[in-house]
């Protein structure tokens, strides 16, 4: 076990960050705190610095960075080179600009440490600018690097600690709302909190107030210094460097005020300005033109000033369903038509009919439609299939509690023909909601194709497999145990059962129970030997099912029990004598090594009850009512025989103890009833023969499953698959048609329920009654059947949905031509309980896969990694996001609920935590964006709904910047019929060309392979930084200036860029895509295809005009840019220009510098881009920007700023650069290094104190500049 070594102080962030990774790296290290009043010593080195680790292999390290990092597992270190560079990056950076800044600020807030107010403000304002540079980066990301957690969350988030409790009070973190959110999640992780607890903000202690007057000084100050006592109250004596600075801020203050007051004499009683609106309330605008359904929307108004989701979604569905774009038959006379372009086929998984959206249906909506939309931009025979699940267990629920709510009855009470009426009854007045819902989310399906699982055609499919099957032995009777729900009075399926994990003790709610029952302990007892005094103790977690005991099991090889080989125990209550059996099943170290053996009534027992002929006797009926026990028990309920069975025990003196016990309860996630296993007669699919062939198509590559990481997953299902229960106790579904033969002739004896052989499935009553005559050998008139009462599992008739869609058996136009699909996109989380019984079912009825591929996608989480959960407060229904939802409509939600009390009250709590202001209004585009960028090809997407805003803000960038092209067009501005070079384009034309090239390249490859991420920051970068940030800019003075060659130029190449740009975003964002699309005039406006989702999408072939020489010289040009920006933001210089000087280390540099010096002035605001020759000086007066070890910038600030300020600046920098040249050198200088370093990273280092040393040098000559001008 290793030992770290940590000051005491509760507050010290530095523990904190270190044992926050530990609890990430699943360690417990010993601790031991040390006072800082001495020296610290370890039992075996010296601790220069806390926190320190010493490991079992004798590694000894100190220092938060170093101990953390050892203590954290690999995937928090970042996973890649790049990602680890930026965690180490963001981890410098909270070491030596947050912290320090953070604990000035928080130490004179609790006046640990004297400051005067100057310093205070002086420390809030640099942690404030600090939380701008964060919030801006935390804008559309969950975490600061990737989107997992990792060192550089919790080194960032624990620096942050001090402040976020006693500094930033509610008014200063709603200016932060990104980076409260970032902090929110990080703490609430369970490894935050088992390690901070609850965390009060400032301003929600009690008392009304942050401050804590007892609070010392951390044992470790991040700056490395202790710092003062409170006891030191005088503040240090100032230099007069300190003083001077100070009268001269003075000075400019007074002057400042003097300016202001003469500017507000000289307004007089003008109007203040109106406050300018945040960012985020981008106003609702409503789409008024009375358009009616289907017709198509008038796009001849004017634009609106800013983009609105109500109005861009406005009429388009409706549209786009009424022309038949959705349909595979559009643009050709018969979908059997041959299309050399191919064809494309996926089926929805289909949703119950009793759901509702949620983003689960969302994210699976998303992916689906932007895949289905490009293969049909792409010109193939597309179709996407809609259906609807009848939900067997669910739908029965739904309106068993309607009926009895409204009626007083259940569906006994009705009768089975009646029920089902109800039920039908329901699902036409209800069962479409969720169409409604899919429809808002811009689904492009195939309505017309719609099917429902119990419709006529589909429910003949159902009877036709189960026939077929069962006809050929695959489907068989037999009595095993089941998952049973009392509640329910049903078996259910795995998919069904929730694992509920208790760390010990727990009492939980179980319906048709008062009192709370408790799970979550051991109870011992003792079986007496028969004929002698001994006993064995035994251990059980559910104490009742000892009635039902029939054996006590021990290992063959355990000596303790040995000499009771072949004995018997004496059960204390029925009197029956157990035999005591030997199996390699029983764990020697777990309890006593003897173990209880409830055949009827666990898993494992059954098991060994088969092994050994034991006796299965059930001690539950249906309603979990004990049966076949003596009295007192006979008849009692099986939680309440708990507490009766223990009490006996207690009386009879076998009772030994009761211990804490980690287990997992099983709960029915339909009726929230503790599941009980329960022997049950039942149909069953042999299965094993089925998954070989399903196995072997994946490993033969006739079947693609992506990712590849769920390869094992499917193999380990298929090589050790169990035959599959496949009946429902239920009266809404699939009634199974098997008949239960009675033969009545003397010469036949009368058969058992479990007995395969009296029992005959049939399309009809008669055709069971002929097969059973016929395989009687008697006449028909002797035979009386009796149907079962069970219907089929629901994931039955969900495994033939691909083909039974189509009229499988019946042969069909769309069954040749669409079956088998191309694709299966669906969640991992159903890969055995739906894909893996497609791929078998299909294979077995129909001798095909029923597709090619199956894309995988993750599990929606919520922002801080957990399940969503009604309870929690974190289900969110995407229309709420799509629409925006206020606080107290999250609220009432959870009043129409099925949570109790507490519950609900939990729930609540989380959503004011999550959304405290509600969900912003964030459009169908945005939502649907954000998803497909969340959607990295991994297990589970923690959602963040806040960064969903970001893309709605990114939808008025396209509005904004679509709107200014249009402007710059022109009326009348016809484009080429074709997109082609004119041989005149300028400089920056050619590059936004080939930046387009880049992104039809990036998306094209995307698709194709899934990576919707790699899609949608394609998309994102070309258009917010290629095409608006820049190449806009630069066109606002060609399209203002004389030259009409140039103009007709660059509109040209505009248009190729909306027209391209919109058609490679169209897949994932259809409605403002559309809509802008309408506002762009055509290029051949007879031919061009009525809507953007049918036009063609862009493709490698026809966008070839990458030029990668031209790429790297802009990227040159635009971080020249960045660094003019950085310089004019620090001196606040926003409306004034001023001369920009390059200065180039040789002449290459300076020629690539003069080609690009009339887009650095205008991306830039300068006033003039001087190139100076290499050697040629630049003017005194300049703030210095290096931009690279090739080149620096010279700002002309001369008159416009403190030039001793600038020198203090550049002798920090030159400082830090002399660190790192010598932190180089000495690395670069140690012996082993030519030897142990590998000759790139050699290669880099080198590299990197050329770049210092020429930085320094420039550094050097700026600072001497400076002086001249003091």
């Amino acid at each position: 076990m290793p030992t770290v070594y940590l000051s005491p102080h509760p507050d010290n962030f530095h523990n904190l960050r270190v044992l926050v990774a530990a609890r990430y790296g699943r360690q417990e290290p010993k601790v031991v705190e040390l006072p800082p009043d001495r020296e610290p010593k370890g039992p075996s080195f010296s601790l220069p610095k806390l926190p320190a680790l010493e490991t079992q292999a004798g590694i000894c390290v100190s220092g938060p960075a170093a101990v953390s990092y050892l203590l954290s597992p690999d995937n928090m270190r970042g996973q890649g080179p790049k990602a680890s560079a930026l965690v180490q990056q963001w981890i410098h950076y909270a070491d030596l600009e947050i912290a320090p800044v953070a604990c000035t600020a928080a130490f004179s807030v609790l006046g640990v440490a004297k400051q005067n107010k100057q310093v205070l403000d002086r420390a809030v304002a640099e942690l404030q600018k600090l939380l701008e540079v964060l919030d801006g980066h935390l804008k559309l990301r969950t975490y600061l690097v990737g989107e997992a957690m990792t060192l550089a969350d919790v080194t960032v988030a624990c620096s942050l600690l001090l402040p976020y409790k006693y500094v930033l009070d509610q008014g200063l973190r709603t200016s932060y709302t990104n980076v409260t959110r970032w902090f929110l999640t990080c703490i609430n992780q369970p490894e935050f909190k088992a390690v901070l607890g609850p965390v009060k903000l400032c301003g929600q202690s009690p008392g009304g107030g942050p401050l804590n007057s007892e609070l010392k000084v951390p044992a470790a100050c991040p700056t490395g210094e202790v710092l003062e006592q409170r006891q030191q109250t005088e503040p240090p004596p100032k230099s007069a460097s300190q003083l001077k600075k100070e009268a001269k801020k003075k000075e400019k203050l007074e002057k400042f005020q003097q300016k202001k007051e003469k500017s507000q004499q000289q307004q007089g009683e003008k109007k203040p300005k109106a406050e300018k609106k945040e960012k985020k309330d981008l106003g609702v605008i409503t789409y008024d033109i009375p358009t009616k359904p289907g017709e198509k929307k008038d796009v001849t108004s004017p634009m609106p000033d800013s983009y609105s989701p109500q109005y861009v979604e406005a009429a388009w569905y409706q549209w786009w369903e009424s022309q038949g774009f959705f349909k595979p038959e559009y643009g050709r006379r018969s979908v059997s038509e041959p299309n050399p372009k191919g064809l494309f086929m996926m089926c929805i998984p289909p949703p119950n009919v009793t759901g509702s959206l949620h983003l689960g249906h969302a994210l699976t909506n998303a992916i689906q439609d932007s895949l289905t939309r490009w293969h049909r931009m792409r010109g193939e025979t597309t179709l996407w299939n809609p259906g609807c699940d009848h939900a067997g267990i669910a739908t029965q629920v739904v309106v068993e509690k309607k009926l009895w709510k409204e009626q007083g009855k259940t569906r006994h009470d009705l009768g089975r023909e009646a029920f089902i009426e109800a039920v039908w009854k329901w699902k036409n007045e209800k069962g479409d909601r969720i169409y409604h819902q899919l429809k808002k989310l811009g689904a492009s399906m195939d309505w017309d194709r719609a099917c429902f699982t119990m419709d006529p055609k589909l429910s003949y499919a159902v009877q036709e497999a189960f026939i077929r099957l069962h006809e050929e032995g695959v489907i068989y009777r037999s009595k095993r145990l089941v998952n049973w729900s009392c509640t329910l009075n049903s078996a259910i399926s795995d998919i069904e059962v929730d694992k509920k994990e208790l760390t010990g003790r727990t009492f939980l709610p179980v319906p048709g129970y008062k009192e709370k029952v408790e799970f979550g302990v051991l109870v011992s007892f003792a079986y007496k030997i028969e004929g002698s005094g001994d006993e064995v103790v035994v251990a059980t977690t559910r104490i009742e099912t000892m009635l039902g005991d029939t054996a006590v099991a021990v290992h063959p090889q355990d000596p303790r029990y040995r000499h009771l080989h072949g004995r018997r125990v004496l059960h204390p209550f029925t009197r029956r004598l157990l035999p005591i059996v030997c199996d390699d099943f029983v764990d020697m170290e777990f309890g006593t090594g003897a173990v209880k053996i409830t055949p009827a009534h666990d898993p494992n027992d059954y098991e060994v009850g088969l092994r050994h002929g034991l006796e299965f006797i059930t001690i539950m009926d249906e309603n979990g009512y004990l049966v076949n026990v003596p009295p007192p028990f006979l008849g009692m309920k099986r939680f309440d025989a708990r507490r009766a069975v223990l009490e006996a025990l207690k009386e009879k003196g076998h009772f030994r103890e009761v211990k804490d016990n980690p287990m997992v309860v099983p709960v029915c996630s339909r009726s929230k009833d503790v599941v009980e296993p329960l022997l049950k007669p039942q149909w069953y699919v042999r299965c094993d023969t089925m998954a070989r062939g399903a196995a072997e198509a994946v490993r033969r590559g006739d079947l693609r499953i992506v990712p590849d990481f769920h390869l094992k997953t499917w193999f380990n299902w298929m090589d050790n698959i169990r035959d599959w229960c496949i009946s429902r106790q239920l009266w809404w579904g699939h009634r199974i048609p098997a008949y239960f033969v009675t033969v009545d002739d003397p010469s036949v004896p009368p058969g058992e329920d479990t007995d395969g052989k009296y029992w005959v499935s049939g399309r009809s009553e008669q055709e069971a009654r002929e097969k059973a005559a016929k395989d009687f050998m008697v006449t028909p008139d002797k035979i009386s059947l009796r149907q079962d009462e069970d219907v089929l599992d629901t994931w039955f008739s969900s495994g033939l949905f691909p083909f039974s869609i189509f009229g499988w058996p019946n042969p069909s136009e769309d069954l040749q031509v669409f079956y088998p699909g191309t694709l299966l996109e669906t969640g991992h989380d159903i890969l055995f309980f739906w894909v893996a019984r497609m791929v078998m079912l299909g294979l077995k009825l129909t001798g095909k896969l029923p597709f090619r591929e199956v894309y995988l996608h993750a599990v929606v989480r919520d922002a801080h990694g957990r399940k969503m959960s009604k309870s929690l407060g974190n289900v969110i229904d995407p229309l709420d996001v799509i629409t925006g939802i206020t606080l107290e409509g999250l609220h009432a939600q959870l009043l129409d609920s099925n949570l109790d009390a507490a519950e609900i009250e939990r729930a609540k709590q989380g959503q004011k935590s999550d959304y405290p202001s509600g969900i912003p209004e964030c459009g169908t585009d945005a939502l649907r964006f954000a998803l497909c960028a969340y959607t990295s090809q991994g297990r589970d997407i923690n959602l963040d709904v806040n960064r969903i805003l970001g893309y709605r803000h990114f939808c008025n960038k396209l509005w904004n910047a679509t709107k200014f092209a249009i402007r710059g067009l022109g009326e009348g501005f016809q484009p080429q019929p074709s997109p082609q070079f004119a041989l005149k384009e300028s400089f920056v034309d050619l590059w936004i060309l080939s930046r387009l090239s880049h992104a039809v390249e990036l998306c094209s490859t995307g698709f194709q392979a899934y990576d919707f991420p790699g899609i949608t920051t394609a998309i994102y970068n070309f258009w917010l930084y290629e095409l608006c940030d820049v190449y806009l800019e630069c066109l606002k003075p060609v399209f203002t200036g004389p030259d009409e060659t140039a103009i007709k130029t660059a509109r040209n190449v505009l248009y190729t860029c909306l027209d391209a740009g919109l058609r490679l975003l169209s897949p994932l964002m259809p409605f403002v895509t559309e809509e802008l699309f309408q506002r762009l005039p055509r290029r051949s406006p007879a031919s061009d295809p009525p809507s953007i989702c049918v036009t063609s999408y862009p493709t490698t072939e026809q966008y070839r005009w990458r030029n990668e020489g031209l790429d790297r010289i802009v990227d040159f040009m635009l971080s020249i840019v960045r660094a003019v920006r950085s310089l004019r933001a620090d001196y606040n210089l926003t409306k004034t220009k001023t001369d920009c000087y390059l200065q180039c280390l040789d002449s290459d540099t300076a020629e690539t510098v003069l080609q690009c010096s009339e887009y650095i002035c205008i991306l830039s605001s300068s006033k003039r881009v001087l190139v100076l020759e290499p050697g040629q000086a630049p003017p005194p007066g300049c703030a210095v920007g290096i931009v690279s070890d090739r080149c620096t910038v010279h700002l002309l600030l001369k008159g416009l700023i403190d030039a001793e300020k600038e020198v203090s600046k550049l002798a920090g920098k030159k400082a830090e650069l002399q660190k790192q040249i010598l932190r180089l050198r000495e690395r670069m200088d140690s012996p082993d290094y030519p030897a142990k370093v590998p000759p790139k990273v050699q290669e880099a280092d080198a590299a990197k104190l050329k770049q210092s040393e020429t930085e320094l040098q420039k550094a050097e000559e700026a600072i001497e500049n400076f002086k001249k001008m003091i």
